[in-house]
């Protein structure tokens, strides 16, 4: 009777309980922990029973166990006889969804030892966030050819949900670049980028009309002057760019005769800071083997531990080495990583090959 109590209320603890026994196997998991760690068992090894994606069915033998801080937190206990706190990252599921969490464990009685998550409500989000951040990748362009043009793209967010959105379709024989870069970080700039990938009008010929379209959305929501949105948008043809820019400050590169060629037109954001904004487009020519460039402002914005700034002049260098697009973008990623340590905004860039 007193047993069954004790179960029922350590079921109720809004906090993950996992007991083990004196050889480390879980004896024990309360509903919290089965809900943050849906894994197929609810006894047994620590590695089944958090359904870690390395070598669970082998947990506490393989290599991997050396450096298991999930692991050593409960052989710590157990061989102190001290309750023992470690900070915890695990890869667990098929999906290799990351959770990160920290970890109390106090012996009990008899080699019994029960570990605590204390943040389980963050080890859920962290778990939410990861599986935003797999479905946003999924959100990417997945070929290298639009309308017979090869491309490639980097896209590098700054945290788990980037803010950037790089878009490459085609559309009646044309290809067509779109880039895209809303305010702020995280969640909220991560629900703003669906936004525009849902609102950005791929039917429309006219870069322009695609801008002013989305624009229209955009007031339609209503947000404050702090949410806004800017965008530049090509559309490649047989001899010629057509292209439009909203609040873009990063131009357009275009490498032609072994020079570079700026391409500067610019509008107002997508914002609500107009009540009718007018967007505007161009027109230029280009010859074969040139390669178009399209990048957010997390490229030439980025800075050094000195604060200097890679800027369009660090962009255009790279791209002014490069033989194709592909090559550009791998030396354009090698080249900021080796100026700044650590890249503190969402970095996207598009090259097509011409």
């Amino acid at each position: 009777m007193i047993e069954k109590y004790y179960r029922r209320l350590l079921d109720s603890v809004p906090s993950g309980l996992a007991v083990t026994d004196k050889n480390l196997k879980v004896i024990y998991t309360n509903p919290a922990f089965r809900a943050l760690f849906p894994a197929h068992v609810a006894k047994g090894s620590l590695g089944r029973v958090v359904g870690c994606s390395r070598d669970a069915a082998a947990c506490g033998s393989s290599d991997c166990a050396k450096g298991c801080l999930l692991l050593q937190a409960f052989e710590d206990a157990l061989y102190s006889n001290r309750p023992t706190m470690q900070r915890v990252l695990l890869t667990t599921g098929e999906g290799g969804r990351e959770v990160s969490f920290v970890l109390t464990v106090k012996p009990i009685a008899d080699g019994l030892c029960m570990g605590v998550i204390d943040d389980a409500l963050q080890t859920e989000i962290a778990g939410e966030l990861n599986s935003a951040r797999r479905i946003q990748q999924k959100l990417l362009p997945a070929g290298k050819w639009a309308a017979g043009k090869r491309y490639s793209y980097m896209y590098i967010p700054c945290r788990d949900i980037g803010g950037d959105l790089p878009e490459i379709y085609s559309l009646d024989g044309s290809a067509f670049g779109m880039i895209a870069d809303v305010s702020g970080k995280g969640i909220s700039a991560g629900m703003l980028t669906a936004f525009v990938k849902a609102a950005y009008d791929k039917k429309q010929r006219s870069p322009a009309e695609a801008i002013s379209s989305l624009s229209s959305r955009f007031r339609e929501l209503g947000l404050d002057e702090k949410n806004y949105v800017t965008v530049a948008a090509a559309r490649i043809d047989d001899d010629s760019i057509t292209y439009s820019m909203a609040g873009h400050n990063v131009p357009i590169l275009l490498k032609s005769g072994g020079g570079i060629t700026r391409i500067v037109l610019n509008s107002p954001p997508v914002s609500n800071w107009f009540d009718d904004p007018k967007y505007f487009e161009d027109t230029i020519p280009y010859k074969k083997g040139d390669i178009l460039v399209l990048l957010t402002d997390g490229v030439t914005e980025c800075r050094n531990s000195r604060g200097e700034m890679f800027g369009v002049e660090g962009a255009m260098r790279t791209l002014s080495f490069a033989r194709t697009g592909e090559e550009f973008i791998k030396d354009l990623e090698a080249n900021l990583r080796a100026f700044a340590r650590d890249l503190d905004d969402d970095i996207t860039a598009i090259a097509f090959d011409l």
